[in-house]
């Protein structure tokens, strides 16, 4: 069950705070904060990086790879498979997007100045996804990981359903 103070920020949803964090709901918003972020960290973020993560931002749900490279070929038309996985393994290794592994879809990240680990609420019907914001979940896990004497390098917490919309429908 989900503590009453979580604030979840969806990804197919205009409006939601967080106490701690601004988050960035529309695309351009989002891919300002990211260049930003770049600039701060001597990263360089390529016109082909940016636009998939414009791309990213702009579907409000996850996406997956091969969307992502249909997309690019209705605008550039040669766009190739590693091309775009490359600029997704840049926006991934430096925390501008999630990959939701068992969608295999991607989603923007709304702390992009920052490195951190969220879980997930999926929804199985409209395929939204809400990050929840709650540094308590990943801070649990990690020192149950501790305790085990076990070193995590990755955390991905996935949880499906349905979501409220979908429920009232």
């Amino acid at each position: 069950m989900i503590h009453p103070e979580v604030k979840p920020v969806s990804h197919d949803a205009a409006h939601h705070s967080h106490p701690h964090h601004p988050h960035h709901h529309d695309a351009k918003g989002f891919v300002r904060a990211v260049e930003h972020a770049s600039e701060e960290r001597g990263l360089r973020l390529t016109p082909l990086r940016k636009e998939v993560l414009e791309l990213i931002a702009a579907a409000h749900k996850p996406i997956k790879a091969y969307d992502l490279l249909d997309l690019l070929r209705e605008k550039h038309g040669n766009a190739a498979p590693p091309t775009v996985y490359r600029a997704l393994d840049f926006l991934l290794e430096n925390g501008f997007i999630h990959k939701l592994e068992s969608i295999n879809a991607y989603v923007s990240c709304h702390h992009p100045a920052e490195a951190h680990q969220v879980p997930f609420l999926i929804c199985d019907t409209c395929a939204s996804a809400q990050e929840v914001c709650d540094e308590r979940v990943a801070e649990l896990i990690e020192a149950q990981a501790a305790a085990l004497g076990f070193r995590p390098q990755a955390q991905t917490l996935e949880v499906h359903g349905t979501c409220k919309n979908c429920r009232k429908a």
